[in-house]
């Protein structure tokens, strides 16, 4: 042991011989170790980002949406069928047992005049159990009622964006505003959920009973047909059934005898995560690649400086073997220094990764989340790179003849 003790000895003593050029050969490794850290913990924080964003869409959401539509050959592509009604829904409601709460859906964009001025938005018609699908809460006032859905009534939910807009100094509570020359009069603000996934400001929005939106915004020539319903499952575990128990619902009530034939389609929160998390881990880890190969620069470098130094201590190895030192031992000298550079390169590596991911959290809405286990790896790897680029020079000093090497100028 002490043998081994004496090698890292004169292996750090080498190295901090010339610091700079050792601190130059390890920068290729710094720079490896901590982009393969920073590509991947901001690989984890968007997907757990996309996580978050997903489940605020809504508790074991499922969205039904109309099929594709074909017109003269051409299809019009999905959601272009007009297939959904407000019947479909309370058939929904009342027919099935895995759901626990199903809203329609019914999109028209206008201007809406009102308060300080006015903004151009999207209305969007649902029923009282929107909240409780959306996972949505009211931060003042109130929401829908079964009796303004009944009725169509001409009351309105704001998003917390368009109430900041329009009414910036509050008080919008009883407030009137005019949609496509309809007056409407707010009774709820709803809290705000930020921007999604996508980027899309979820606040930026109007909700209405979804019977009034069909009748006096979008007009008799849409009839009761919907944009889309959207449904929470009793639980989580149960999504399956619930998306057979919709499909068997459905076709019934279209009188559709086959699955080829289905004028509609149903998404699941599950499945958006999936595609969403599948596309991040594929493009993290194409960039955790890339960074890779910096570590594999970085070992070139190392190789390259270390076939410098045995060049330089041709000399001194002479020395060492004709006192007595083995092969082996000038072998393990080399390939001590090689590793040394190697695992300082990595230790700096990691905590520059985590300099950069505490700066990156204060300046992006992102938050890298760092991986003990990547860091770990990445620093295991960079001692391998050092042993792996380090062995040539190593042996080339090792198999060096005494005495040339002694003569050696």
């Amino acid at each position: 042991m002490n043998k081994y003790l004496k090698i890292e000895k004169a292996a750090i003593k080498s190295i901090l011989r010339n610091k700079t050029r050792s601190l130059l050969t390890s920068l290729g490794i710094i720079i490896g170790v901590s982009s393969v850290i920073v590509m991947v913990a901001l690989g984890q924080g968007s997907s757990k980002k996309i996580q978050t964003d997903i489940a605020s869409m809504g508790s074991n959401l499922l969205m039904i949406s109309p099929g594709n539509s074909i017109y003269q050959g051409i299809s019009r592509g999905s959601g272009s069928q007009q297939s959904l009604t407000l019947d479909d829904c309370e058939m929904l409601i009342e027919g099935s047992q895995y759901l626990q709460a199903v809203s329609p859906s019914v999109n028209f964009n206008g201007q809406v005049i009102g308060g300080s001025g006015n903004w151009y938005t999207r209305i969007e018609g649902v029923n009282q159990f929107y909240p409780q699908i959306r996972n949505w809460e009211i931060a003042e006032g109130n929401f829908l009622t079964a009796k303004d859905i009944k009725a169509k009534k001409k009351v309105v939910v704001l998003g917390n964006s368009v109430a900041e807009e329009l009414y910036p100094s509050g008080n919008a509570i009883g407030q009137k505003l005019r949609i496509s020359n309809t007056p409407f009069t707010i009774i709820g603000i709803l809290k705000k959920k930020g921007q999604n996934a996508m980027g899309m400001d979820q606040d930026d929005i109007i909700l209405a009973p979804s019977t009034t939106v069909l009748s006096r915004l979008k007009g008799s020539k849409y009839g009761s047909y919907i944009n889309s319903i959207y449904a929470s499952a009793v639980s989580e575990d149960v999504m399956d059934e619930a998306e057979t128990e919709i499909t068997r619902l459905l076709m019934q009530s279209h009188k559709i005898q086959s699955e080829n034939d289905i004028d509609f389609r149903i998404r699941t929160q599950s499945e958006i995560l999936e595609f969403a998390t599948s596309t991040t881990n594929t493009l993290t880890l194409l960039l955790g690649a890339i960074a890779g190969v910096s570590l594999l620069v970085g070992g070139i470098g190392i190789m390259n400086i270390m076939l410098v130094s045995v060049t330089e201590r041709t000399k001194e190895i002479g020395i060492r073997m004709s006192v007595g030192a083995r092969t082996r031992d000038i072998l393990l000298q080399f390939l001590s220094e090689s590793l040394t550079l190697s695992l300082i390169g990595g230790s700096i590596g990691i905590l520059s990764a985590v300099l950069i991911s505490a700066g990156l959290k204060q300046v992006t809405s992102l938050t890298p989340i760092i991986d003990p286990v990547i860091a770990i790896t990445a620093f295991l790897f960079s001692g391998a790179v050092g042993v792996f680029f380090g062995f040539y020079p190593a042996k080339k000093a090792a198999e060096l003849n005494p005495i040339d090497a002694l003569h050696y100028e």
